[in-house]
């Protein structure tokens, strides 16, 4: 196996799993229908193309940086009528840095790579107004999920990096949501409603997976003791 690693950052996400109505929640981590749908999207193809190429993929989610959640408010008139329509309340999360593993075969994941660096339609976190920030796909690298989630450097944003760097810390303790099969070992802790069986607008339609949680242990790079690595007879050949 190998795995498709993304770096998912942007002033705004939101990946909703069980929204209803007027009020759109995000779930904690990326979904595996919205991470599906950003390569489908990348690959260019529409709503009622059938994906079920994609489905077999292994996910796992890394939580580089928790960010904050916002609650936003939106107002709308009915085109026609003119009237007010309900509010509609929407949850973002803000400043949030996520990892994606993504485990299948190489040739897929390869020809997913390539699309992600020269997408045919516009990507985007969960809603349309989520845009990421900077280069998405990191590139693809032979061994397992659960090999990757725990190999992977530790990619945060400006405030997990400084507030790591105060603190002197060597390691960080990330948590992981993944597929159950990635984990074998593990209980799935909770079932999401968010595997895509079709994206047609017309008959949506998806299935529940189990998913694992736990968190794994990754290093910073960051010296705990200032100035431990310092050699002061180094500039000159030792002693």
């Amino acid at each position: 196996m190998s795995v498709l690693r993304l770096r998912l950052a942007g002033p705004l996400q939101s990946w909703g799993a069980s929204s209803r109505f007027t009020r759109r929640t995000t779930e904690s981590a990326p979904t595996k229908s919205g991470l599906l749908g950003l390569l489908a999207a990348a690959q260019g193809r529409r709503r009622s193309d059938p994906i079920e190429d994609l489905l077999g993929l292994e996910l796992a989610v890394r939580t580089e940086q928790q960010g904050v959640l916002l609650s936003d408010f939106q107002t709308a008139h009915h085109r026609i009528r003119g009237t007010a329509m309900p509010l509609t309340y929407r949850h973002y999360w803000s400043d949030a840095v996520f990892t994606a593993h993504i485990g299948g075969p190489r040739e897929v994941l390869e020809g997913l790579h390539e699309a992600l660096a020269d997408p045919r339609f516009p990507l985007y976190f969960g809603r349309r107004s989520c845009v990421p920030e900077g280069r998405v796909a990191l590139g693809v690298f032979d061994g397992s999920v659960s090999d990757s989630v725990r190999d992977c450097q530790w990619y945060p944003g400006r405030t997990a990096l400084q507030k790591a760097r105060r603190s002197r810390e060597s390691a960080v303790h990330l948590l992981v949501q993944a597929d159950h099969s990635a984990f074998p070992d593990l209980p799935a802790g909770q079932e999401l409603n968010d595997v895509p069986i079709s994206f047609n607008p017309e008959h949506r339609q998806y299935r529940s997976r189990a998913v694992v949680n736990l968190r794994v242990r990754v290093e910073t790079g960051i010296d705990p003791v200032p100035g431990s690595t310092h050699d002061p007879f180094e500039a000159i050949g030792g002693a």
